[in-house]
């Protein structure tokens, strides 16, 4: 007599921690959660740290004025988003920043969730959530309300719906990568770098039967639905964003280029470089990744279009960059498996990296460090702005009574305009700035014909103005050589053009400098 046991055949070896036919695991939550939620207290006790941002500043400016349909160099997203977290969580830094911090540890929990995708089990997923978090690239986007802040959570939700939609055969996950897509347009348009590099890359190596998956067309229509506002506003008005990427390759397009490989290095640092090279080289090679490969070749699409259209920011790229580091780190667990000898460098590897990145990407140190050691322009960004308010007010308070009423602050940039519109009421003139969308919101009236200039274009004063004298060099007090770090501040008299012909000549386009 036969017995099931008998005719079952030779037993199954065992599944190793090298077998990369393994299917998508379990997300582990509470591990996951617990990561993410010490990523998020991490940043919470370094958000009070050092001053708003230049690009805070100018979110919070564009907030004040209201709701919009777009802006010059944005969609409307972000300001509406800072003012709503400055009414519900306090005027403050640690109040606007919150929701970039919410959005580091959303990135967190999709990315382990990517990895179980991907057949990384329980520590493959916590290896993948400590490296995201602590990365430079991550740790940023989470500290400063950056476009990049919703941006890049976005685009690793897309991805996560991309990967089951590919590895699942399941097209309605298509449908909900669309309505992100379409969201996120309110934020950033270089989230449309991901779908449509990833799309290419599904038309170079596969898998192509998803182009046969009408949902894939119907999340494609609900994107540019649900973007449809914003795309509106480009087409009424021009496509200032054309214009504004056009500008930002025309300012340093050149040294962003030649930075390329130094600045990709610094998002990740020097050990998980390696493990997302290593993630691209087992994406495009490991045939259990066979259906998302595509990945790796929109990565490839996606910096040369860096590299050639868009102005050579590897930060573009930044969605890709954390799908490959995903891959990585699930390529990593496995190779490193239960070996001891594999464990414990890469470990010492992780400590080391971990502690270089977060020196990196937050404000662990004093500001009266930073002229000793100069680190990422981020931070060095973040000071000097109240000193530089109080000595334009000082500049204000020593012209002649009779003058005071006729004055007006012409500031060269949007971080200048945001720090005096915070810290200078009652102290300073009304302020105005031809910089990006403050251009759009007028000259000074004609009645103005005295101007404190702050490092605008001495060319420009000198053709508009009688005279014009130099009163004051900006000192951010910490001899901290960052872009405001001895502006000149200038008073201008009698003026020779009325602001209504002269203003247009005011208008530059640019990221802050």
């Amino acid at each position: 007599m036969t017995t099931a046991r008998d005719t079952a055949g030779p037993p199954r070896p065992a599944r190793t921690a090298d077998d990369t036919d393994a299917p998508h695991r379990p997300v582990a939550v509470r591990p996951v959660v617990a990561v993410a939620a010490g990523v998020l207290a991490t940043l919470l006790a370094f958000a009070g740290r050092y001053d708003y941002h230049a690009d805070e500043l100018y979110f919070r400016l564009l907030g004040e004025r209201g709701p919009a349909w777009g802006y010059v160099d944005q969609p409307p997203l972000l300001p509406t988003l800072v003012h709503a977290s400055r009414w519900l969580f306090g005027d403050t830094p640690w109040g606007v920043r919150l929701p970039a911090a919410i959005c580091a540890a959303v990135i967190v929990v999709v990315c382990a969730t990517i990895a179980a995708e991907l057949g990384g089990g329980r520590r493959a997923q916590l290896l993948t959530a400590f490296c995201v978090g602590t990365s430079t690239l991550v740790l940023t986007f989470g500290h400063w309300v950056l476009t990049s802040s919703v941006d890049t959570a976005a685009t690793c939700v897309v991805l996560l719906c991309a990967t089951r939609a590919l590895l699942r055969g399941d097209g309605r996950y298509w449908l909900v990568a669309g309505a992100v897509v379409g969201l996120a347009l309110h934020a950033k348009f270089m989230v449309l770098l991901l779908p449509v590099c990833l799309l290419l890359g599904l038309l170079l190596v596969g898998p192509r039967s998803a182009f046969r998956d009408r949902r894939l067309y119907l999340g494609v229509g609900l994107a540019l639905l649900i973007g449809a506002p914003n795309l509106v506003y480009q087409v009424l008005n021009d496509f200032p964003q054309l214009q504004m990427a056009r500008a930002l390759g025309e300012l340093d397009g050149a040294d962003n280029r030649a930075m390329f490989a130094t600045n990709l290095l610094l998002q990740l640092g020097p050990l998980l470089t390696a493990v997302w090279l290593f993630g691209l080289y087992r994406l495009l090679s490991d045939r259990t990744w066979r259906p998302v490969r595509a990945i790796g070749v929109g990565y490839l699409v996606a910096t040369a279009a860096a590299l050639y259209i868009e102005g050579g920011r590897p930060d573009y790229t930044g969605g890709f960059l954390i799908a490959l580091l995903i891959a990585g780190c699930v390529a990593l667990d496995r190779w490193v498996g239960d070996r001891r000898l594999r464990q414990a460098p890469v470990a010492l590897g992780l400590v080391l990296t971990t502690a270089f990145q977060v020196y990196l990407g937050l404000p662990v140190l004093p500001e009266s460090s930073l002229a000793r050691w100069q680190l990422a322009s981020m931070q060095l960004e973040s000071v000097g702005w109240q000193p530089l308010v109080d000595q334009v007010a000082q500049v204000y308070r020593q012209l002649p009574d009779a003058e005071r009423d006729r004055a007006v602050v012409l500031a060269e940039n949007f971080g200048q305009a945001g720090a005096l519109d915070l810290y200078g009421e009652g102290r300073v003139p009304a302020v105005y700035s031809g910089h990006n969308e403050l251009h759009a919101w007028g000259p000074p009236p004609e009645s103005a014909d005295v101007v404190i200039s702050l490092g605008v274009d001495e060319e420009l004063l000198r053709d508009d103005f009688v005279r014009c004298e130099v009163v004051a060099r900006i000192d951010n007090g910490l001899a901290v050589e960052n872009p405001e770090q001895g502006r000149v501040v200038s008073v201008c008299r009698g003026r020779t053009e009325p602001w209504s012909r002269s203003w247009p000549g005011y208008r530059h386009l640019g990221a802050y400098l």
